[in-house]
């Protein structure tokens, strides 16, 4: 992939199809709410364009971590745990920003941004779990979270050179979903309201959107595979989304 050489940074529609080029050339504008996403995180990353992107990444894991630990407190400290969880998500993306828009993107960088974007949602399900959701239902929403770019990972090695369908449980929802289960909880705390409840309903929903997300997903590899045709040498992964 040719990234730009100097420090110029990327108009938004260069970053965004800069974007698609380095996720298996899947266009963001098959999501009204991926490419909101990442027109914030372009706009975030325009006056930052001189921080190194690792900074980003560092501090996107660090803020997920703190949002579990703020979770563990429970009552109204769940709004902040919800905030900290959006933060550590605007984070995450503008760590890719940074390196697109400014041309510094790389395949190291891309690889490491995928394995911290685990860790964070494993801080994600952790959250949930601490303020209240039964530990299978947590656990169900971390695998869920993990699963989509997994199996984009294997059909990339099996092949499969596109991303695939943007699914309904993309990155953005995930984040979303996280933090306005916390906030959400937080707010009925402060009325004595069960907000135990509220974390597992939501938890619930998200685990719900994830089997969908992964349906949508396994339906769309399905038709890109062919049976009995063997992967090629190293094979290719598309990358995780965003």
């Amino acid at each position: 992939m040719d990234c730009p050489g100097d420090d110029a940074v990327l108009s938004r529609e260069e970053y965004l199809a800069a974007w698609a080029r380095w996720h298996g050339c899947t266009d963001p504008a098959q999501s009204g709410l991926v490419r909101g996403w990442l027109s914030l995180a372009y706009a975030l990353a325009r006056p930052l364009a001189g921080l190194p992107p690792l900074l980003a990444t560092a501090l996107g894991l660090v803020v997920a971590a703190g949002a579990a630990g703020v979770a563990v407190a429970g009552g109204g400290w769940l709004i902040a745990a919800g905030v900290l969880v959006g933060l550590s998500g605007l984070l995450d993306s503008l760590d890719g920003a940074l390196a697109i828009a400014g041309g510094r993107a790389s395949r190291r960088g891309f690889v490491l941004d995928s394995a911290v974007d685990r860790l964070t949602e494993a801080a994600y399900a952790v959250a949930l779990w601490v303020a209240g959701a039964p530990g299978w239902l947590a656990a169900s929403f971390g695998a869920l979270c993990w699963l989509p770019d997994y199996l984009r990972a294997r059909g990339g090695q099996a092949g499969v050179a596109e991303t695939g369908t943007l699914s309904v449980w993309e990155r953005p929802t995930r984040v979303a979903m996280t933090g306005m289960t916390l906030g959400g909880a937080g707010v009925v705390a402060l009325f004595d309201g069960p907000a135990d409840v509220v974390v597992t309903a939501g938890a619930a929903v998200g685990a719900v959107l994830g089997a969908v997300g992964v349906g949508q997903l396994g339906f769309s590899l399905r038709r890109a595979l062919v049976d009995g045709t063997p992967p090629p040498v190293g094979g290719h992964d598309p990358g995780p989304l965003p």
